[in-house]
């Protein structure tokens, strides 16, 4: 499925554009449109979203739901939306070698809207559905707003709340450019099946072993990793480490990326996830 990630604040009119976007594909060009919804997946793990955003753990089990989801549902021909926050530059960069590795194209939409209008939208909602006044800025501080410099943000179209959307401009730049051609990250490698997984394995646990280490010896921030010349934000204990690692491993096996690319993947997914 052509991947449309859909990104903004809170209040900023996601799911609105995202039945809007839905709507045009299914009754203009006759395509099958899924929707994986941010917040449907909360309620569904059974989270309430104020006490869902305050708890870091929590989120990233999310995203991982929402990343393996997608992975299982991209296609080439019908449409696949993401209905979320999206707010971590990174975890955008991870959506899109997703859809790389599928060879199919994607595009941002991104809601734009003031703070001060979306949080009197906010306040206009019944109690049960509101951001508290933490949350709702912790959300506003932690957004990285999309980029079309950004290969993986890119094309992007932002709107606002009074805008309407480029319709048939995002139908052309899903259906009507070539397919993106595979990069080093998101090739098969001309390696055997086995091979690679002996180096997945035997690589990100050598990274692991490493922040052991280090932290062992006192350092827990900018840890330097010697063997591939790469840095680790910030350290974290094994267990934790371990998890990630588990997660790393099932993502990668299923994209078959460059041995060559191993660490800088991993120590990325480390970066963003701890």
């Amino acid at each position: 499925m052509p991947l449309i990630i859909i990104t903004g604040l809170p209040n900023s009119g996601k799911t609105t554009r995202g039945i809007e976007l839905k709507n045009y594909f299914e009754n203009v060009h006759n395509k099958k449109v899924e929707i994986i919804s941010e917040l449907q997946t909360i309620v569904k793990a059974g989270y309430d979203k104020n006490t869902f955003y305050a708890d870091s753990k929590k989120e990233k089990a999310i995203r991982n739901d929402i990343r393996s989801s997608t992975q299982h549902q991209l296609n080439s021909k019908d449409i696949l939306i993401i209905d979320g926050s999206n707010y971590i530059k990174g975890y955008r960069y991870e959506l899109y070698c997703l859809s790389k590795s599928f060879k199919t194209p994607q595009c941002t939409i991104y809601c734009d809207i003031p703070v001060e209008r979306a949080w009197l939208l906010n306040q206009q909602r019944p109690d049960s559905d509101k951001y508290s006044q933490e949350i709702f800025d912790a959300l506003v501080m932690r957004y990285e707003m999309p980029d079309n410099k950004n290969r993986w943000d890119s094309p992007l179209f932002s709107v606002t709340q009074d805008d309407k959307l480029q319709l048939d401009d995002i139908y052309h730049s899903l259906y009507l450019v070539k397919p993106p051609k595979p990069n080093m990250s998101t090739q098969t490698p001309q390696v055997s099946s086995t091979n690679y997984l002996y180096e997945l394995d035997r690589i990100s646990q050598e990274i692991i072993n490493e922040i052991i280490e280090a932290e062992k010896l006192g350092i827990t921030n900018d840890i330097k990793l010697s063997r591939h010349n790469l840095s680790v934000d910030r350290g974290a204990n094994a267990a934790q480490l371990n998890r990630l690692r588990r997660h790393f491993l099932a993502y990668s096996k299923m994209l078959h990326v460059e041995v060559n690319q191993i660490p800088l993947l991993f120590v990325k997914y480390l970066n963003t996830n701890m």
